[in-house]
């Protein structure tokens, strides 16, 4: 099973944050460089979803409401049923941690990477992840507020209203922006794809340099960690075998299915840090920990069920319309392939 070099890169710096913390002046930089790179980050997610792709894929609402619901209704539903797991699995810090990633918005760019791989309907898992994310702008800290209450780190209106100013309206500018660096955009991918991901560890130093210097650490065991890694394991198969049947007792197509599965049990990382330090303060490292397993768990997992779906038999139309454009000659070899599957 791949591991993701990124997840290397996020455990080098918690162990960074471990050894050298930013403190006093260092940690009022690294935070106001971290909220900096947060915005920049949603405003190149804005300049890089086409307005005209949004729009079309409004069209087909039935399923960006199935991962709607799987994201900001069943995920939070399977999170609150795991507080009967207290004290025995988890302390009541990781579950609000846990908690607080079943309330975080689905991914853009794994979601669309796996259901490409597992040739899924793209331009759908594109729309999904796009309006989940911009969703969960404005529903994660309302559901936070609802279901955390004062855990959350002292949710208010100024939570809401700074997590609004941070993600949102840097991603509505970079909409408005899209017609004159959207060119640039296309052109840049690789080098932007490293601006994201510095972004995201930038926050990651930053939360785990406040965790160091209030010395919450010692509250997290070994055996409470694979109590986490156990429950989070369960959770993700839950989601994975819901979206995936869900969808076909919803009548979706094979295509449709696999962009449910792959952006309704998803969550992301790169929004889910900005909102935890916001909500959270200082225990933001307790409370991402869970989100940052459970992000390199799905792509694991994710990865191996994309590959298996990459192998399934291709649909009867889609191989008569391929038949019908190839001729006669492929026609023939067609009919062979398939006998020889068929045993």
């Amino acid at each position: 099973m791949p591991v993701d070099p990124y997840i290397l890169l996020l455990l080098g710096t918690v162990g960074l944050a471990a050894l050298v913390p930013a403190r006093g002046t260092s940690a009022d930089v690294a935070s106001g460089a971290s909220t900096a790179a947060i915005a920049f980050l949603f405003f190149l997610y804005g300049a890089r979803l086409s307005t005209r792709e949004a729009l079309d894929g409004l069209k087909h609402w039935r399923l960006h409401v199935t991962v709607l619901v799987c994201t900001f209704v069943i995920f939070p539903l399977l999170g609150l049923a795991a507080r009967g797991l207290v004290p025995v699995f988890l302390t009541n810090p990781l579950y609000q941690g846990l908690l607080f990633l079943t309330l975080v918005p689905s991914t853009i760019q794994s979601s669309i990477a796996f259901t490409s791989m597992a040739r899924g309907n793209v331009p759908a898992a594109i729309c999904a992840g796009s309006f989940s994310s911009l969703v969960g702008i404005v529903v994660t800290p309302l559901l936070a507020a609802a279901l955390l209450g004062s855990s959350g780190g002292g949710f208010s209106a100024d939570s809401l209203l700074e997590i609004v100013l941070q993600l949102l309206v840097p991603f509505l500018a970079g909409q408005v922006a899209r017609r004159w660096i959207g060119a640039f955009i296309t052109h840049h991918k690789k080098v932007l794809g490293l601006v994201d991901r510095g972004s995201i560890l930038l926050v990651v130093y930053t939360a785990f340099s406040e965790g160091m210097v209030q010395g919450i650490w010692h509250q997290v065991s070994p055996l409470r960690l694979g109590g986490l890694m156990v429950v989070e394991a369960v959770l993700l198969a839950l989601m994975l075998t819901l979206t995936w049947y869900g969808g076909k007792v919803l009548g979706f197509d094979r295509e449709d299915r696999v962009a449910i599965q792959f952006a309704g049990s998803k969550k992301s990382l790169a929004s889910g840090l900005p909102m935890a330090s916001v909500l959270f303060g200082a225990h933001a490292s307790l409370a991402v920990l869970p989100l940052m397993l459970f992000h390199q768990m799905q792509l694991m997992v994710c990865a191996v069920i994309a590959k298996r779906r990459s192998q399934d038999p291709v649909p009867a139309e889609a191989g008569e319309a391929a038949v019908n454009a190839a001729g006669p000659a492929s026609a023939s070899r067609t009919a062979v392939g398939t006998a020889t599957r068929s045993g």
